[in-house]
């Protein structure tokens, strides 16, 4: 037995003991990433290649290619020291600066979350890149989180989301760089405090995804392209694997330590407590990542609830339709957390994955009629029901086509625009109305039952005769 476990490619082993399911259709979702990964014109998403690394099977050419493109995107910008970029920078500004041609970083909208999570996939590549620019990245990221945090001297939350923040605090912890006591305790006072729910959620969660990307605008009559979108995960279960990491490796007080232990164990108490009788933990999106935290804690063969969580992610393997989704789905189909970045060992790992490509959904024949209604029942809108009228559209469209062929309701064109994310889409501005983080706004995606749709605008196909409801919410 101890023979065939030293034969084993290190890198290839189950994280903790935590058995991993032996399922053709986790290694054929491994291919389906790798497919989307080498799409042409889609922007290197750093959560895609931390996704493909803490899989069982591997591309290594591929992933190489891919980490190329990474450093390609974030060294430019990122592989400076921070004086000599906010001396550059100084006078300019620009929210959504991870898609800017100008590498001016330092006066710009916090890149919190995107830069945690190239952090960890540089501690995930095999053979590990040359530490030395990665000093200005921890830099950069410990930045990032102070001026996150900004924001909360006014609003009371971080300038990005509580997400964000946890995963930059997760991403320095993997990289064994400690982080100011104060940052910790910030996230420790959030979660005693419960400040992590968003309005019309049951689950514990993080609001939408923040909008990283260019901005574009659509106008009624014009069917925009299908691009695939997640919908935003578990900001506890991150929170979670930060204090876990923290403690595990020893990088704050004992005092503090027992604090955050007794914060993970309420978290996954939780979790348990809020798990459904399908099995999932919230949502089948959220699902993956509140499952990490059975993994990081070497729960996961002690828990029912682990158990019945990954037999409720078998039977969906199909819903994870976009690169990020599929990207946060795989660590936990190959029994690994977040965490086990930190021990990665790149020992003869199996190098026999193939992509495979992604074709599009067919647009079934004849048409539809979906009613789209427009809520808006925020202090900034003249009245509450801003649109009620049915959309004719093909069988099978999706919403994002639905939106782009609704017709004009009096003078007026139905507009709306959408931001590129590494989730694909976001809906930012309907009607002209356009959500503001700053106050916690989103436009909130519901059915006509005032369920919530559980995806985003470029996954979710209605039926024919169906409602969907777009609601500018406070979240």
């Amino acid at each position: 037995m101890w023979l065939l476990l030293v034969l084993l490619p290190v890198a290839a082993l189950p994280a903790r003991g935590c058995r991993a399911p032996e399922e053709a259709a986790v290694r054929v979702l491994s291919a389906r990433l790798l497919g989307l990964a080498e799409e042409p014109g889609l922007d290197a998403d750093p959560g895609v290649y931390v996704g493909l690394r803490l899989a069982g099977d591997h591309d290594l050419h591929a992933e190489r290619r891919y980490l190329e493109r990474l450093q390609d995107a974030f060294q430019g910008r990122y592989g400076r020291s921070l004086d000599s970029d906010s001396h550059l920078s100084h006078g300019h500004r620009h929210r959504h600066a991870g898609h800017s041609k100008d590498t001016r970083a330092a006066s710009q909208w916090p890149e919190t979350g995107r830069l945690a999570l190239y952090l960890l996939g540089l501690r995930a590549s095999c053979p590990p890149p040359d530490p030395g620019p990665q000093r200005f990245l921890v830099t950069w990221l410990k930045y990032y989180l102070e001026k996150d945090w900004a924001g909360s001297r006014r609003h009371g939350h971080p300038l990005t989301s509580y997400y964000q923040y946890s995963l930059g605090v997760l991403a320095l912890c993997v990289h064994g760089k400690r982080v100011r006591e104060e940052v910790i305790q910030r996230l420790l006072v959030a979660e005693q405090h419960r400040r992590f729910r968003h309005a019309g959620s049951s689950a514990v969660g993080k609001g939408p995804w923040d909008p990283w990307g260019p901005r574009r605008t659509h106008r009624g009559g014009c069917v925009a392209p299908r691009v695939t979108q997640g919908i935003p995960a578990d900001t506890e279960a991150v929170v979670a694997l930060a204090f876990t990491c923290l403690e595990r490796e020893q990088l704050v007080r004992s005092r503090l330590a027992a604090e955050l232990r007794v914060a993970v164990r309420g978290i996954r108490e939780r979790f348990v407590e809020a798990q459904s009788e399908d099995g999932l933990i919230g949502n089948i999106f959220s699902t993956p990542l509140a499952m990490q935290v059975f993994i990081a804690t070497d729960k996961c063969r002690t828990h029912a609830a682990y158990g019945r969580a990954m037999a409720a992610l078998l039977q969906r393997l199909d819903a994870f339709t976009s690169a990020a989704a599929m990207a946060q789905a795989l660590p936990v189909l190959h029994g690994r957390s977040y965490l086990d970045i930190a021990s990665m060992q790149c020992k003869e790992e199996p190098d026999t994955l193939t992509p495979l490509p992604i074709e599009p959904l067919p647009v079934g024949p004849g048409n539809m009629m979906v009613r789209l209604v427009v809520e808006c029942p925020v202090a900034q809108c003249p009245q509450h029901l801003l649109y009620d009228l049915p959309v004719p559209v093909p069988t099978g469209a999706s919403l994002l086509d639905l939106l782009g062929a609704a017709p004009a309701q009096g003078p007026q064109n139905f507009t709306f625009e959408t931001q590129d994310t590494p989730q694909g889409p976001f809906l930012t501005s309907v009607l002209g109305l356009a959500a503001q983080p700053q106050e916690r706004h989103y436009w909130q995606l519901l059915g006509g039952l005032g369920s919530s749709l559980q995806m985003g605008v470029a996954d979710y196909r209605p039926e024919d005769g169906e409602t969907v409801i777009l609601r500018l919410s406070k979240w």
